[in-house]
This record gives structure tokens, sequence and C-alpha cells, in this order.
């Protein structure tokens, strides 16, 4: 059984507290979700985890904090540590769908998110996340043309929005099936497909 420390520090208690809602959303419908259950997986009283957040939607925009410092953060290191734009591209790729495998619970929330009608703080954090996502493509992508790898006519933001829609693609197909494993295998061929679409044929 895991002990719970009472005194952490007022960031660990954060980091500890977004990591429980995102292992309970792997688990349980993110919409049922209470604060109660989040304190309760941490081994704290609802009290001492409204000391740290008043709300559970202030724990959801915590959680998009964290997922845009991290995603970001690893889809740059694959991109710097690749030799060509191509590679970069399917660096990228590979690294989102570990990123999701490792934290299933991540999509779930999203996809909960998404379906609220308002406008909400973690709504416009999401979108600001793909934009940052979605410039670091566009760059690659027109580095890669200029490189003479990818097809000079290539439609840089259209081709942006199909690489993160086809990530999306297998992400909510796997989410249908109960098996987030199941992208690390098909997320090679469906790369593969896309790869072809875009670069500059010979």
């Amino acid at each position: 059984m895991p002990t719970h420390p009472k005194h952490l520090p007022a960031d660990q208690r954060r980091a500890d507290t977004v990591h429980a809602l995102i292992t309970l959303a792997a688990e349980h419908n993110p919409t049922d979700i209470t604060t109660s259950a989040i304190a309760k997986r941490m081994g704290l009283t609802q009290g001492a985890l409204f000391r740290h957040f008043p709300s559970k939607d202030a724990i959801l925009q915590a959680v998009m904090e964290w997922v845009a410092e991290r995603l970001l953060a690893r889809v740059d290191k694959a991109a710097h540590a690749s030799s060509t734009p191509i590679d970069a591209l399917e660096a990228v790729f590979m690294t989102h769908i570990e990123f999701v495998v490792e934290h299933p619970g991540v999509p779930r929330m999203l996809i909960g998110e998404l379906q609220r009608s308002e406008d909400t703080a973690t709504k416009r954090m999401v979108r600001t996340l793909i934009r940052g996502y979605r410039e670091r493509l566009i760059r690659l992508m027109e580095a890669g043309k200029r490189q003479g790898q990818l097809d000079s006519e290539l439609d840089t933001r259209a081709a942006s929005t199909l690489f993160i829609g086809t990530i999306q693609g297998l992400v909510l197909q796997s989410l249908l099936t109960g098996n987030v494993e199941r992208i690390r295998s098909e997320a090679p061929g469906a790369f593969a497909i896309y790869r072809r679409g875009i670069v500059r044929n010979r």
C-alpha cells in the first residue's frame, strides 16, 4: 500500500494531484471523477486538496499545462535528435503516440472536455497547445521543402492538420476498442502512408 506523506511542498502536492487525475481518467469516465475521488486516491481530505485547487476545473487546467509542457518538450527533443526534416516528422509522430500510450487518461479527459458547450479555460489552453504544435510541424515541413525532401507544392498548413488528425484518429479508435497499446503497432503503418503523400516524387 503506497503511503502519502501529509506534509509536502505545494508544488509537489499540485503535481501529485495532476498525476492522480490523469491516472483516474484512464480507469473511469473523466466526467464522473469528483474532487472527493481525487483526494481519496491521494490519501487526502477534500479540504486538503482544496488548499491547492479550488475546483476540479482548476485541476483540469493544471493537467493541460502539464500536458503542453511535457508533450512539446518531448516532441522538440525528438525533432532535434533527427538528421532530416522527414525523419524529424516521423520521430515527432511516434513520440506523440508513445506519450498517449503512457498517459491514456489524457485523451479521455480531452474528449470529455470538448463535449462541454461553454468555452472553458481548458479548451482555450488546448487550442494554444495545438497551435504551437502545428507551428512546429510547419517549420519542419518548410525545411523539408527547402531541402528537396518534401513536395515543393505541399500545403504545409493542410499537411500539419492531417498529421494531427491522423494521430487523433488512431487514438480515438484505440479508446473505442479499449486497447490503447494497439496504436504502437498501428502508428508506423499510418505514418508510412502519410509520408508517401508529402515526400517529393523523384
